[in-house]
């Protein structure tokens, strides 16, 4: 069992390394958790390694690699980068408003196992009304559940903004090798491209520069019920 402050400071480890690959500075622990000395974040640290959640890399300073997260650590605390607009109530293609502007669904896409890049049209459907009518948008079906931890679930129909850049933490259509697209969370250090699942269950997935590009980052969903 862990402290408040162990907790707190293991999920801010936690969310600095996810959003930028580095490990937090000892000031930048010390202002998150409002403490007076940077003595207090050497005792947590200490304390987090010997039970395991966290490892400090050898020759590196500043480096901390988390192992595990509590088991009550909700999924909005690890992975609380992105929180979709969910429009709930579910989708009539053949009931669109005519003064609505439409969005062209184009198939499928995995969030899990990789499946054939985007496909053509297939549906049309109403863009939400929050989002700016003057954008480049498509939308697709999920299939799977390796990003069901960030609100996606199978059978969403995600609302995508056409684009080829996309900041680390976002959650992209990434093309692969030109032939296969997923739905994931995109990280860049480097030369190195990573791909997370926002499931414990699947693994990261990590690609050189030139075999990853970015389709589109995601800003919204639907949901049948």
């Amino acid at each position: 069992m862990l402290t408040k402050k162990q907790k707190n400071l293991l999920l801010f480890i936690n969310k600095k390394l996810r959003s930028s690959g580095v490990s937090p500075s000892y000031e930048e622990m010390k202002q998150s958790l409002n403490l007076k000395s940077k003595s207090g974040i050497h005792r947590l640290i200490s304390a987090l390694e010997e039970r395991g959640f966290i490892k400090r890399l050898a020759h590196k300073a500043r480096a901390l690699e988390v192992i595990k997260l509590p088991e009550t650590a909700s999924a909005n605390d690890i992975y609380n980068n992105f929180s979709p607009s969910v429009i709930k109530g579910g989708l009539d293609e053949e009931q669109v408003d005519s003064d609505e502007v439409e969005v062209p669904v184009l198939g499928k896409i995995a969030a899990g196992t990789p499946v054939e890049a985007i496909q053509n049209e297939v549906a049309r459907i109403p863009l939400p009304n929050n989002l700016e009518k003057n954008g480049d948008y498509f939308g697709l079906k999920v299939q799977g559940d390796s990003m069901i931890e960030a609100g996606i679930h199978e059978g969403d129909t995600v609302i995508i903004r056409r684009t080829d850049t996309a900041d680390n933490g976002k959650i992209v259509v990434a093309l692969i090798d030109e032939h296969e697209a997923m739905l994931k969370r995109i990280r860049k250090k480097g030369k190195v491209v990573a791909l997370e699942s926002a499931n414990r269950n699947y693994e990261t997935k990590i690609f050189g520069p030139d075999r990853v590009k970015v389709q589109g980052v995601l800003v919204s969903l639907y949901r049948n019920f």
